[in-house]
């Protein structure tokens, strides 16, 4: 048995719980733990396993991954969640809602996409998938630490309208990532494949994209968002791909607006 993840809390309310990128942890969503507790809501960031103070799960999958959100979702004492998913968070809050969707209440999903090292036609992207891994542990390989991984990496990641001091909070988020976990987190994300399951998404569904985003073309998520029924689009013009840091009071406020509107009545067609 896993220990529990670890986590910051912050308000009380409706419980919203935020998941992580690969280049994250709690503090990646700081502004917007503080935006939802002032706003009525008990903000939850975790630490995925191998982040932060949160105990490495093995094997290190998205089943796993998932089955340790679900299990923070009981200790949290609600019997449902706003989930909240960055990038591989993204990734993870699919896994969640294919596996529990009585867990789940509304979905956001934030540069991330249904798919890793797969092709939209099915095809493998074995090869692709395997460059990439390539790519980003080569510094590693080299010797180089995190911290200066993230100097390098997060410049990359973001878009021309970025707020600096987003870009310095990111930064100290990948740099304080353990090696280990990076390379474990980038393995797992390259078999993710929830393409199929999209459809299967029956609770509301927020997509938020960054216009300059290339790790998860705004393209890439609109496509996503067709397929999801009760799913529409946002786009954060002159932001990338760390988008809640880059304009946190833009996120926020997409955030914000998609918690207050009424839950829509169960679809007859939607069983």
């Amino acid at each position: 048995m896993n220990s529990l993840p670890t986590f910051t809390a912050l308000g009380s309310g409706p419980t919203v719980l935020m998941l992580h990128g690969i280049g994250g942890g709690h503090l990646a969503f700081a502004p917007q733990v503080e935006t939802l507790a002032g706003a009525g809501y008990r903000a939850i960031a975790w630490d995925m396993p191998g982040y932060g103070r949160s105990a490495p799960i093995e094997p290190y999958t998205f089943k796993g991954l998932a089955q340790s959100c679900v299990d923070l979702i009981d200790a949290l004492q609600c019997e449902s969640v706003v989930l909240v998913g960055h990038s591989m968070g993204g990734m993870v809050a699919q896994e969640v809602v294919a596996r529990r969707p009585d867990k789940v209440s509304r979905l956001v999903l934030a540069g991330t996409s249904a798919a890793f090292g797969k092709r939209t036609d099915g095809r493998s992207a074995e090869a692709w998938a395997q460059q990439f891994i390539a790519q980003r542990t080569a510094p590693l390989d080299a010797g180089k630490s995190m911290a200066e991984v993230a100097q390098v990496l997060v410049p990359q990641m973001t878009g021309p309208g970025a707020l600096p001091e987003g870009l310095r909070l990111a930064e100290h988020c990948m740099g304080g990532v353990p090696a280990a976990t990076y390379r474990r987190a980038l393995e797992c994300l390259v078999t993710f494949d929830r393409q199929q399951q999209l459809a299967d998404i029956r609770v509301p569904t927020l997509l938020i994209g960054g216009e300059f985003d290339r790790v998860a073309a705004p393209a890439v998520m609109k496509q996503m968002g067709e397929a999801i029924p009760r799913a529409r689009y946002a786009e954060l013009k002159g932001i990338g791909h760390l988008m809640n840091l880059e304009a946190p009071d833009d996120f926020d406020g997409l955030l914000l607006g998609f918690l207050a509107e009424p839950a829509p009545a169960p679809h007859a067609d939607l069983h």
